[in-house]
């Protein structure tokens, strides 16, 4: 098994060589992946990779899943009264995964939160953008398929962290517990 820091210096090396045209896609997506039981290492040392990245010259912006969750979760006019259901059957977790999922997917929130995020880096030079915390998509979706709807909006470099065990070249298991997925039309590194 690799180290984080070798994976880590891997991946800068392909994002500063750039990604060739192949059959797959040329958007200059990137996922440093890493077993799920790396996830507090990863946040750990995710502050000194963002110092790294900014001393190679990347302009690096930072798109937090869990943060942009809670902040659609919050802005919803339903969700008091999710709280308040959740506070009468606080056990019922089938109900309430049910209800955020519901939050999260209408009117694709989430997706067009990262859209905009990828527009507003676009044309900018040595821009790139970094997605963490891709764990808490669980239970209620997983970042392929948001990376798929995003298709050909990649207009600079994007680096997901991703908590999850690589069985091929192109195929992840989220968490390392979800059914393999092979959409990803991306670089993987590590995992």
């Amino acid at each position: 098994m690799s180290s984080l820091k070798a994976d880590f210096d891997e991946l800068r090396e392909r994002i500063r060589s750039g990604r060739e045209l192949g059959h797959a896609s040329f958007e200059p997506i990137y996922y440093l992946v890493f077993s799920p039981d790396q996830i507090l290492e990863v946040k750990r040392q995710t502050p000194a990779w963002l110092s790294k990245l900014h001393q190679e010259g990347w302009d690096v912006h930072t798109f937090s899943i869990a943060e942009q969750i809670w902040t659609l979760l919050k802005e919803d006019p339903f969700w008091s009264l999710c709280v308040t259901e959740d506070k009468l059957a606080p056990l019922d977790w089938p109900r309430t995964n049910n209800a955020l999922a519901d939050i999260l997917s209408s009117d694709n929130g989430l997706l067009k939160r990262l859209e905009h995020s990828l527009q507003q880096l676009e044309g900018q030079k040595n821009a790139l953008l970094l997605v963490t915390d891709l764990e808490a998509l669980h239970p209620f979706m997983r970042i392929g398929a948001i990376e798929s709807q995003l298709h050909g909006q990649f207009h600079v470099s994007t680096i997901f962290l991703y908590p999850g065990i690589r069985t091929g070249k192109t195929r992840l298991k989220f968490l390392g517990f979800y059914p393999e997925d092979g959409n990803y039309r991306s670089v993987h590194v590590g995992g």
